[in-house]
Order: structure tokens, then sequence, then C-alpha cells
């Protein structure tokens, strides 16, 4: 019998139709809560000191043919992505439809290692793995413009490149290779063969807008030999032999693209050339046709390199927001109106994850466009973002803080000892983000919840580009969405297996 002017409310209902209310009272106890309140703006206070601080004391210079000074802006490519563009060019113009066939007898090179005696260059032959040899068309020999390659790499076989940020391999050849490229109006076609008879297709792409007259022709570089977060500079040389060219029959231009001068203005710094030998052209080159992941200047992930010191506020939040139900007794053992296990975790994460989303976009959306603003107002070169990559950045942060706060009530509800699930939470989410910012096992990028933070990454990582694997030289292991997906599959297991343990604890209503 119920009281007297009491309506009555079955625990059935309560537990099941009443999942708004229980969000509405996990909502009024976070709220209410001074700590949980002054943890998430400190988490806010410092992603943003940090990305601010480092922003700050960024100062670029650059010495040119003008002397020291700022640096220039990124050479850009056809899709807006900072690129390389240096080269050796041998090359003809060519009119219309027409092929160009070489073989690539022999690729050597030089590369400058530490020096092992101060002041005394220590320089030994070899190739670095990209290093780059072949045929080459392009709109023009202004740096930038599209262009499409097929070419015999120092150790990933034959490829063909184009546009600076495209690549598909061929063959896994090393040795002397034929190689052919020919045009059809916008379309551009690579072919490699052992023989110089038999040929297979590597890869064909569509210049859009290619003019009439392009240059076409033979090219050799090489990117700088790396090591320690450094890199020094490195050449290749290669002998061309049977040489074909239909279409042209004009003689041949040399022309060192995107050499730099010395400080006096006049001297090339590491020039190209050259050499004719019979009907063998040997030529020599270094820099790099690709994209500019490093040389192309400040990444805006930079700035939230204090995002995963920013976290660990929001991981004490996400574990303490569970202990401090768990302390008045373990959930879903109380009167039978009491909300189930499940129910009281869905809220719990719900809650937590909401606030923590809206922490981590006032810190991102704070410290990404103010750090850039800050790198641009001291002539630093900026990489190029879009707003959608910017935006992505920004939200993305926000996604992954909420995910490592729902992460951190999972194992402080599956442990049930805030202090081990505090420890757990930051050896999973925080300890694997600063080993890969030292260049300590990247990989740990891939299997744990650290991954997410492959969202905020405003560079590519690309297959064809050589970097140090380190967060500072900008390499995940993973792409942006499938790292975020990692660290919310961490977040969603949590919480499942903890939803699961406490629910086979739960005695059964009976009655």
């Amino acid at each position: 019998m119920t009281p007297s002017g009491t309506p009555h409310r079955s625990a059935r209902r309560a537990g099941r139709d009443g999942f708004p209310r229980l969000l509405h009272e996990q909502w009024t106890t976070f709220r209410t809560s001074r700590g949980w309140a002054l943890a998430m703006a400190a988490s806010v206070l410092v992603t943003v000191s940090l990305g601010l601080l480092i922003a700050g004391g960024v100062r670029s210079s650059c010495v040119t043919g003008k002397g020291e000074g700022p640096c220039p802006a990124p050479l850009v490519g056809p899709d807006g992505t900072a690129v390389k563009d240096k080269y050796y060019f041998v090359h003809q113009p060519l009119k219309g439809n027409g092929s160009l066939t070489a073989r690539v007898s022999d690729m050597t090179g030089q590369i400058r290692l530490p020096d092992a005696v101060p002041g005394v260059r220590n320089i030994k032959e070899g190739v670095v793995p990209w290093a780059k040899a072949g045929l080459l068309v392009r709109q023009s020999l202004k740096q930038g413009t599209p262009y499409a390659a097929v070419m015999l790499t120092g150790e990933h076989g034959v490829r063909m490149q184009y546009n600076f940020t495209h690549d598909v391999p061929g063959g896994p050849h090393n040795g002397p290779q034929w190689l052919r490229l020919t045009r059809s109006g916008d379309t551009i076609t690579g072919y490699e063969s052992d023989d110089g008879r038999t040929w297979t297709e590597v890869g064909t792409v569509k210049l859009t807008g290619l003019p009439e007259t392009v240059e076409i022709g033979l090219f050799a570089t090489s990117p700088g030999a790396l090591w320690d977060m450094a890199s020094a500079f490195a050449q290749a040389t290669a002998t061309f032999d049977q040489i074909e060219l239909r279409g042209a029959n004009g003689s041949w231009r040399r022309d060192d693209v995107g050499v730099s001068l010395e400080s006096d203005g006049r001297t090339p710094h590491h020039p190209g050339g050259v050499v004719e030998s019979g009907d063998k052209l040997v030529v020599t080159g270094g820099g790099d046709i690709g994209p500019a992941t490093v040389e192309g200047g400040v990444r805006a992930d930079l700035m939230l390199i204090g995002g995963a010191l920013g976290l660990i506020p929001v991981l004490v939040v996400g574990v303490t927001f569970f202990t401090a139900e768990h302390r008045r007794g373990p959930i879903g053992a109380g009167p039978p109106a009491e909300p189930r296990p499940a129910r009281l975790l869905a809220a719990k994460a719900a809650v937590v994850g909401a606030v923590a989303f809206v922490a981590g976009l006032v810190a991102s959306g704070v410290v990404v466009p103010a750090g850039l603003a800050m790198l641009r107002a001291h002539q630093n070169p900026v990489q190029p973002i879009t707003p959608g990559t910017e935006l992505r950045v920004i939200v993305g942060y926000a996604a992954l803080t909420a995910a490592a706060a729902v992460l951190a009530l999972g194992l402080a509800a599956l442990v049930e000892r805030g202090v081990v699930a505090i420890g757990l939470a930051i050896a999973l989410v925080v300890a694997p983000y600063l080993l890969a910012t030292a260049g300590l096992a990247p990989w740990l990028l891939t299997i744990t919840p650290a991954a997410g933070f492959a969202i905020t990454q405003s560079v590519p990582t690309f297959a064809h580009v050589d970097v140090y694997r380190s967060l500072l030289g900008g390499y995940y292991p993973l792409p942006p969405w499938a790292g975020l997906a990692v660290a919310c599959g961490y977040a969603a297991l949590a919480l499942g297996a903890a939803t699961a343990v406490h629910r086979r604890r739960t005695p059964r209503a009976t009655g």
C-alpha cells in the first residue's frame, strides 16, 4: 500500500523510462562539483598555454641569395600542398603528342654523413632510398606546376609520381631499367621494361589543362640523408642511354631547377649537372620532387603539442566521476527503483563525454587559430592548411578529449580503484604520445588509445617521403579518422566491459 497523497511510481518505469531524468541528475551532480569544473578549466589552460608558448617561441630565418632573413612562403603544388621541386633537368619542348624512352643503366650517388672529425666532411658513396632518376613531363619549368614522371628510385623500385602528392608503385627493380613516358593530349602514361622490348604499364594520369607545348626530358634528384631528426646533403647520378624521343628533334636544354644561391647571390648551392658521353647522358642532381612535410613550414598540429598533458585533468575527472558514485555503494545495488548499471554508466559517459568535448573544443578552438596567427605575425613559414582541415583538427581534438574521458570512466568502473584507473588511463593515452614525440616506439600510436591523436594531423604522412618517425617530424602511423576510431573503440570497449561486470554483480529484482 502506498501512503495517501503519494503518487505510485513503479520501479520498472523509473528504471527503464527515466533516462532523460537520469541524465539531468548526473549533469546536476557534475555541475555542482567545483573540483570537476576547475579540472576541466585546467585542461583548457594547460593546452592553450603550452601551444601559445611554442608558437610564440618559434623564430625562423633562412639564408638566400639576398642574405639571411625571413624564410620565404612555402612553395605550393597544384592542390595547395607545400612541396619541394628541385632537380636537374635535361629536356626539350614537346608540341602535341609524343614519347620519350631511355634506359637508366646505372645509378650512384653521394651522401654526407655526420662528420667523424670536426670540420672534415664525411662523404660516402651511395643513394638514399628515395633518390630518383627517370623521365619527366611537365607544364613548364616554373616550380610547383603540374607534372608526371616515371622513375627508378634508390630502394623502392620503379615508381610513377605526379603532382607531388601521388605515387604509383611499379616493379621492384634496382638494376638497369628501361623507362618510357608517353603523352596523348592531357593523358600521360608511364611504362617499364627489363629488356626494352616487352613493356608493362606503371600508371596513367590525366593532367587537366596541359598546354600544347610541354617540357619533356631526363631528370635526377635526391632528398637528403635522414638521421636523428636531421638531414644532410645527398645527390644522385644516373646514366641514361638508349634514348629515343618522338615528337621533338631539337637540342637538349639543361636546367638546374630550383637551385638555391649562396649568400653572395651568385654561387649555386649544391649544383647539379650533366655530362655527355657518346649516346649517353650522365645526369647529377640533388633535392626532391614531392611533398614538403617538414621543410614546408610549421604545422598546425604542433599548436596542440600540449594537448596530451591537457588530457590528464580530463582523465582524472573521468575516473572520479565514477568513483564518487561508487563510494556510496556498488552501482545498481540499491532499491529496485535505482537505475540499472548499464543506464547509469551510459548517463555518466554521456555527461562526462559532452563536458570533455566542450573543454577540448574551447582549447583547440583557441590555440590553433591563435597559434597560427602568432607564427605568421613573426614571419615564420606555415604549412598551408585548408579551412576544412583546420576544422577537422579543432573538432577532432575535442572528439579525442571526449573519448579519453569516457575511457577513463570505463576503466574506473572496471577496476573500481581510482588511483589505479588514473594510472592506467595515463599509461594508455598520454605516455604513448610522449614517447612518440621523442621518436620512441611510434608503433604504440597504432595499438593504444593514443592513436586518436592522429585526428589532429594537419599534414598527411606520405608513403613516398621519408621522415623521422616522431610526432615532431609530422609522422603519424595511422590516418586521421582511423586513429580516432581506435581511441573511440577503446572507450566503447572499456564502457561495455564495465557494464557487463556490474550487471553480473547486480541482483535481479524479484516479485
